[in-house]
């Protein structure tokens, strides 16, 4: 089955400021290195679609997502701040509808057998927005509600999403035990795998090896033999009693050596290692069905090579 990569130009419009990291060269970066790689004439392309906004429902409040769109600045408006660092510009709310629409098209190529595995190279990242609040560069979970589809319109009972950015996927938490709990027949439904420096932000973080959340800290000196030790430990047994049908990744890329947002030093093996322990996992329960998301990653050449190791990995190249 081919593996493809959806994102959509208009992801790279949103703008929080001069020098802020989390800007639209990431996704030049990504590009670059996949046309560098050769794996551009690999995988298969696909423009994402813009969402539709109902869906945002499946992990938002209503008031959320009011909130979000009656706010957004028209052109020649002033940026508007939405949470703790989510500042939306006159482009920002297309490149937030472009960038959640991309992981609901993967959800679909991947459940329908067009695809094997997907990775959405877009941007505004979501992980750690909330239920009812964006925070952290995001706006709206985009991972989440992929989740929340995939259980909806295809009927699946399981599904993990796993997030190994350096940052703890906060949001992703939250709406899995506030919002997707809410309803009985959800219970058991979602496991959620997060390793992430700590403390780092946004710090107030239980650690948990107790489905449907296992929380997973790395110390600042973690290298990749640590990451590899704590995952093998904590999320790849998990994994394993869940037997998902389906695996969502928050793919963040800054606990990277490289990158300057954290201290832990993993390198692009690291990230081709769980990608090939995620993949082991998808076709032994779920048909080798994923869905990879990106999160963060702010040191464009380590966030570009690390991208094309995931990519490889979902391939199996």
């Amino acid at each position: 089955m081919p593996v493809g990569i959806i994102g959509h130009y208009r992801c790279g419009e949103h703008n929080m400021g001069e020098h802020h990291p989390e800007n639209g060269k990431r996704l030049t970066a990504i590009s670059d290195q996949l046309i560098r790689s050769g794996l551009d004439y690999v995988v298969r392309q696909f423009d994402s679609k813009p969402i539709d906004k109902s869906l945002l429902a499946l992990a938002h409040t209503q008031e959320h997502i009011d909130f979000v769109f009656d706010n957004a600045p028209n052109e020649g408006e002033e940026n508007f701040t939405v949470g703790e660092d989510s500042v939306m510009n006159e482009k920002t709310l297309t490149s937030i509808m472009y960038s959640a629409g991309a992981a609901v098209d993967a959800v679909d190529l991947v459940m329908e057998g067009t695809l094997g595995a997907a990775f959405c190279a877009t941007r505004p990242p979501g992980h750690h927005a909330e239920h009812d609040k964006g925070m952290g560069f995001c706006f709206f979970n985009n991972v989440a509600v992929a989740a929340a589809y995939a259980k909806q319109k295809y009927g699946l009972k399981r599904v993990a999403i796993v997030d190994f950015d350096v940052h703890h996927g906060n949001g992703t938490e939250d709406i899995i035990t506030n919002h997707f709990n809410a309803t009985p027949e959800d219970d058991k439904g979602y496991l959620f795998c997060s390793s992430y420096q700590y403390p780092l932000y946004p710090f107030e973080i239980q650690e948990s090896d107790t489905p449907p959340i296992i929380n997973t800290p790395l110390a600042a000196t973690t290298k990749g033999e640590q990451f590899r030790e704590k995952l093998t430990a904590h999320w790849l047994p998990a994994l394993h009693k869940f037997k998902p049908e389906l695996i969502l990744i928050s793919a963040g890329f800054d606990a990277h050596i490289e990158d300057e947002m954290s201290h832990v030093s993993l390198t692009e093996a690291d990230y081709r290692w769980i990608t090939d322990e995620l993949k082991i996992i998808a076709e032994e329960y779920g048909k080798g069905r994923i869905v990879s998301v990106l999160e963060g990653g702010y040191a464009p050449s380590a966030l570009g090579r690390s991208v094309v190791a995931h990519v490889n990995g979902l391939i199996g190249n």
